[in-house]
């Protein structure tokens, strides 16, 4: 899969493609949707895939302050569409000026006289140009214009409701992985490099990695959870994978003020993964965090926790 950063990426002489465009933070089922329909498209005209994606978040530049908390990182998101079957995403830079592009200027600069799209499908409830002016039905009416078929996919809905990143962050910050990981397609996944911490962990006979998260990551609500710890290459591929207990929170037995990411690999103190870039995913929430009258009764029931997180992951990785 090519990787191009902006419309000045595109290879010189392309001459057309399925488009689909859009955020796609978490690459969620919804999304999935929207992309296997473009895909089946691009099949069928026997033409590449093109996903046009945006860095920053849009909602950063045009409502300063307003930066949802981010699903996966922008590398994470680009493997995911990769192996969607995708043939290439451009990351378009979004800045103030870009989100000035009205409607048609956003078509014919991008779509039409850069990726010379044939064909451009996104979901029903797709917005572009400035103040988000179009919708699906002028996207199509341009594409009459700009001799391209522009298609929207409905939306995907569960028990719970329409699955959308919104969504998701939602049933995070309320602790929820499950419901997350069942609207993702996957266990949702939190990087971020192994620094030292207070090392306390190491302390009590469980040692663990402590993750520096990327600005905006979203962390799910304090709590221990169930999950997996996984070294990453340089290119973001996994290299090994743990069982692990997973602590989020502000250590208030220790009267802790700073919130932290820690993940105990299952039954390993011989790890030595400071400054390795690693992956968490969290596969269930075993309870809220609890300050504890002491370090022993803390210590038993991180006991608790491990046990109950070894029988969770005793069936293989996420």
């Amino acid at each position: 899969m090519q990787l191009w950063h902006g419309l000045d990426d595109v290879p010189a002489g392309w001459r057309s493609c399925v488009a689909t465009v859009g955020v796609f933070d978490g690459v969620h089922r919804g999304h999935q949707r929207i992309v296997s329909h473009a895909v089946a498209a691009a099949r069928g005209l026997a033409l590449p895939v093109v996903v046009l994606t945006f860095d920053p978040h849009p909602d950063e530049v045009v409502r300063p302050g307003t930066h949802p908390p981010f699903l996966c990182t922008a590398r994470r998101r680009a493997q995911l569409l990769a192996g969607l079957g995708v043939d290439a995403v451009c990351v378009l830079p979004f800045s103030y000026e870009f989100s000035q592009l009205g409607p048609d200027e956003f078509v014919r600069t991008v779509l039409a006289d850069r990726l010379h799209a044939a064909r451009v499908v996104v979901g029903e409830n797709f917005r572009f140009g400035h103040k988000a002016a179009g919708d699906v039905a002028l996207l199509q009416q341009l594409g009459e214009k700009y001799d391209f078929t522009a298609e929207g996919v409905p939306l995907l809905v569960s028990g719970e409701g329409t699955i959308s990143s919104s969504y998701i962050r939602e049933r995070l910050a309320a602790g929820d992985v499950a419901a997350a990981a069942q609207a993702l397609g996957r266990p949702h996944r939190v990087e971020g490099v192994v620094v030292r911490g207070q090392q306390r962990g190491r302390a009590l006979g469980f040692p663990t990695a402590n993750l520096e998260t990327p600005p905006h990551t979203a962390i799910p609500a304090d709590g221990v959870y169930a999950g997996w710890l996984s070294s990453l290459a340089a290119d973001g591929s996994p290299e090994q994978s743990w069982p692990a207990a997973i602590s989020i929170g502000t250590n208030p037995t220790f009267d802790g003020s700073e919130r932290t990411v820690e993940a105990y690999a299952l039954d390993r103190d011989d790890l030595d993964l400071y400054g390795a870039h690693v992956a968490v995913d969290f596969t269930a929430r075993l309870r809220a965090t609890v300050k504890f009258a002491s370090v022993d009764d803390l210590i038993m029931q991180m006991r608790v926790d491990v046990d109950e997180a070894r029988a969770i992951t005793a069936g293989g990785t996420a």
